[in-house]
């Protein structure tokens, strides 16, 4: 028997725990858009200030995600994401202590860069206790944890705000749940299970035997690895744009909606793509395919934004629907994962994955900035909110990303879940 199917128990607990951190980081990245206001009027920023303050945390990930695979290819994944854990715990401190917006911008890069760090160490562990045929359905989990997090910063982070009375305090809170979390992770996290030592050791042979810069070369070089990744950064826009830094406004301006409502509806964009995550995962293992559903996932997500954007005088519950619907459909995103994985040597997935999470995050410093600048255009500089006109000028990305990411998919070779040869 394989060892990777003896521990199954034991694998499922490593894998959850390592991907409370991913839980956490979600929880930071996206509570932007539960404190848009405050944050606006606290450092008196407008829509391109804000988005560059977002941002930071993307510029840091962008910085650090290539050096980041290469360490968790090299060395213990356990003690990286401990390491990880703890700069992301104390620059959400700093962040929540400060007072001038240099401050925040601080805190926020600290956490981008150990962020570089979190999805790879999560599916390094889990690749070395699971079996490459269960590694869609594991990904799909590793991603639920972190939806969760960004459920977590829409209307609870919201709630909790309104009763305590000040984002700082909240903040503070969520500083505590990354010690926590740290603890969790030194008790219970382990590099692999325990009669695997000799295979990572063979891993570790063939990397010490390549070098570092061929390692990367090899990644860097493989053009499926930047398909995915381009397919990935494109369909996970609406999770940066709706789910992390502008739904809740886009809501009451456009759809003329409460803030609670809407507050609930970015919350349930996010168990859309809970389930969806889950639902390609579960889907992709049980058909041994990757590319059809990414292919359908495109599709689907682009007529759901089609209607959100252009059909009017949606009821509240049809806008639920949509938001949920998007976040269902655009989840296609996480079979990138698994696919560039098997198309490249079990001793690289962590430097290839790297390339998919690094056009991720090029695109998290990229799109809010741009959407931010689309909102800007034309607009009177008088006036303290924005129009449905300056929303829909700005949303037009996300249709046009889906497009492409629809045309990436006819050049991804399928592996029908079967990895590569090392």
């Amino acid at each position: 028997m394989n060892a990777k199917t003896t521990y199954t128990k034991r694998a499922w607990v490593v894998t959850l725990t390592a991907s409370l951190y991913f839980f956490y980081q979600f929880i930071q990245m996206n509570f932007f858009n539960s404190i848009n206001g405050e944050l606006r009027a606290t450092y008196q920023l407008d829509a391109v200030q804000l988005g560059q303050l977002f941002s930071m945390y993307f510029y840091a990930n962008f910085l650090f995600l290539f050096p980041a695979g290469s360490m968790i290819d090299r060395f213990s994944p356990r003690k990286v994401l401990l390491a990880a854990i703890a700069v992301t715990t104390l620059g959400t401190f700093i962040f929540s202590m400060a007072s001038h917006y240099w401050m925040a911008a601080l805190g926020r890069f600290m956490v981008g860069a150990a962020a570089a760090f979190c999805f790879l160490t999560c599916i390094r562990i889990a690749s070395r206790w699971f079996m490459p045929q269960q590694m869609a359905f594991v990904t799909a989990m590793v991603v639920t944890m972190a939806m969760l997090g960004g459920l977590v910063a829409q209307s609870p982070f919201t709630w909790l705000i309104q009763y305590t009375g000040s984002w700082h305090t909240v903040l503070y809170l969520n500083s505590a749940l990354g010690l926590v979390i740290l603890i969790a992770a030194l008790l219970i996290v382990q590099d692999h299970p325990p009669d695997a030592t000799e295979a990572a050791l063979t891993e570790h042979h063939h990397l010490n035997q390549l070098g570092l810069w061929r390692s990367i070369k090899l990644a860097a070089l493989n053009p499926q690895n930047w398909l995915g990744g381009c397919y990935t950064a494109l369909t996970n826009l609406p999770v940066f744009i709706l789910g992390g830094l502008w739904g809740i406004l886009y809501l009451t301006n456009v759809h003329h909606i409460t803030q609670e409502q809407a507050s609930l509806a970015t919350t349930i964009f996010f168990v859309g793509v809970i389930l969806g995550s889950l639902a390609y995962g579960w889907i992709s293992d049980h058909i041994g395919q990757r590319v059809m559903p990414m292919v359908a996932g495109a599709i689907l997500s682009l007529i759901v934004m089609v209607l959100l954007m252009y059909v009017p005088s949606l009821p509240f519950w049809s806008l639920v629907l949509l938001f949920f619907l998007t976040g269902f459909f655009t989840s296609s995103q996480v079979l990138t994962y698994p696919l560039i994985a098997e198309l490249n040597p079990s001793y690289l997935t962590s430097t290839a994955l790297s390339i998919d999470s690094l056009c991720i995050m090029a695109s998290g410093f990229i799109v809010p900035a741009l959407f931010g600048w689309l909102m800007e255009i034309g607009r009177d500089t008088t006036a303290t909110t924005y129009t449905a006109t300056e929303f829909n000028h700005a949303m037009l990305l996300m249709p046009v990303a889906l497009i492409i990411a629809f045309l990436i998919t006819f050049f991804m070779k399928e592996t029908n879940c079967q990895p590569r040869e090392n």
